[in-house]
């Protein structure tokens, strides 16, 4: 369903009624505010037009779906709208009142390190009280909802099941529909694209904030359609009569990886600097649960992997001869280095560590979760010969982010990267069916 009039008839009749107001100011809006964004790959041509996310469709009706509404913005640096950000935008805008900011992970500006808390505060430039999602709760509060009549999530992410604003996601509808207000999701482009899904399906044993839903690692959904599935499919408790609507993109089809969306690349979270780190981050950042540096402290994380204790060149050569799709191996020197809000204590900081270079050569190409296996493979293989005992630090972060225990057995066990990507394939074809009557396009 690569066109949007089709996409937009299976959304609830609230988000079909934002559609028809757009329609006239859209294509206005299209040409005026987003003619400056650019691809992040040079080498990949840029569509002539940007796709349109929900938050320029939803600008473009001068948000004429919250008119007379006090707003509550679940959003971060991602949140823009052309040249601005989508808070300084709706504080001017008459007949709307922002009177809430909520903050996930990495805070509204986004520069707070993996895993600190955030804080509650103000926004200097709006006035408005921004509340942490990353620190006493994880959830709005009823206090924090008290002068709010519509919750609004606008926020781009990676499409990875544990990268955690997706269930920022899910915890913001449930706080919505404890307090019995609309919750409206500004659809973004998946960067991996649509088409793209791969990796264990988390078991519910292993639910966590880094993985609370029963999807794929890769689960080639947007942030609307997974918040349609999250209420449907009942993940979560009292959703059953949330009031959610979704304002669709245009122009985005499900082929399209980041490239071609046309769209300028603004940092997610302080590690996923580039479009680069986010396609290879799937992989990569499971690899980083092994005792080894995925390259955070340096200017290039999650393309970088290696260890002290890690042969690079043999590494290479083994991962050169599988022949994976889209990306090469080199031998690279590296050093960890603390980044004050990007990496304060990296692992094997300051020491010079002989590693490997993750190239990718064709991005649409790529499949970065089954590169990050084959990596782990012969991680494994090499910590064997070299006699090193505890791979993986911390078992427990390894199981929730994988989803499964099922991955570390298989390491243990000596398989290879071809056989742990075949133990996934029934339930993710299995999923694909279930998701199909969520998608939008």
């Amino acid at each position: 369903m690569g066109h949007h009039a089709s996409a937009w008839l299976s959304v609830p009749h609230p988000a079909r009624i934002l559609m028809t107001r757009t329609a006239c100011a859209f294509l206005l809006a299209i040409v005026c505010s987003l003619a400056m964004a650019h691809s992040s790959l040079s080498r990949t041509p840029a569509r002539s037009s940007p796709v349109a996310t929900g938050a320029d469709v939803l600008a473009a009706s001068g948000f004429a779906a919250l008119a007379g509404k006090r707003v509550g913005l679940i959003t971060n640096q991602t949140g823009r709208v052309g040249g601005e950000h989508l808070a300084d935008l709706l504080s001017r805008t008459p007949n709307v009142r922002l009177t809430a900011i909520f903050a996930p992970e990495h805070g509204f500006r986004g520069d707070a390190e993996a895993g600190a808390s955030v804080r509650d505060g103000v926004d200097t430039k709006t006035g408005i009280p921004v509340y942490s999602l990353y620190g006493a709760s994880r959830k709005p509060t009823p206090a924090m909802l008290r002068n709010v009549d519509v919750l609004v999530f606008d926020i781009q992410e990676v499409g990875a099941r544990f990268y955690t604003y997706i269930s920022t996601m899910g915890l913001a509808m449930q706080g919505a529909a404890a307090a019995r207000i609309p919750f409206i999701v500004l659809d973004r482009p998946n960067p991996l694209g649509g088409e793209y899904v791969s990796g264990f399906v988390l078991e519910r044993p292993l639910r966590s904030f880094v993985g609370q839903y029963p999807i794929p690692i890769v689960h080639g959904l947007t942030v609307g359609e997974l918040a349609r599935m999250i209420k449907e499919e009942r993940w979560l408790e009292g959703l059953d009569d949330l009031d959610l609507s979704v304002v669709a993109m245009h122009g985005w089809q499900r082929s399209m990886r980041w490239p071609q969306t046309g769209r300028a690349w603004v940092a997610t979270s302080p590690n996923i600097p580039t479009f680069e780190s986010a396609l290879v981050y799937p992989g990569i950042g499971i690899v980083g649960e092994a005792e080894v540096s995925e390259g955070r402290g340096t200017a290039t994380p999650f393309s970088l992997f290696g260890a002290p204790w890690l042969e690079a060149p043999r590494v290479v050569a083994n991962l050169n001869a599988i022949g994976l799709a889209g990306v090469r191996f080199e031998t690279a020197v590296f050093t960890p280095h603390a980044i004050p809000r990007v990496a304060t204590r990296p692992r094997f900081e300051g020491r010079k560590i002989e590693g490997v270079r993750v190239v990718v050569t064709d991005a649409a190409r790529i499949e970065p979760l089954e590169v990050g296996m084959h990596v782990l493979c012969v991680v494994a293989a090499e910590a064997r010969s070299k006699r090193v005992t505890r791979l993986f630090p911390n078992l427990k972060m390894l199981h929730a982010i994988a989803g499964t225990k099922r991955l570390h057995r298989l390491l243990m066990g000596g398989s290879d990267g071809s056989a742990i990507v075949s133990a996934w394939q029934n339930e993710v074809a299995q999923f694909k069916v279930r998701r199909a009557r969520y998608l939008l396009y």
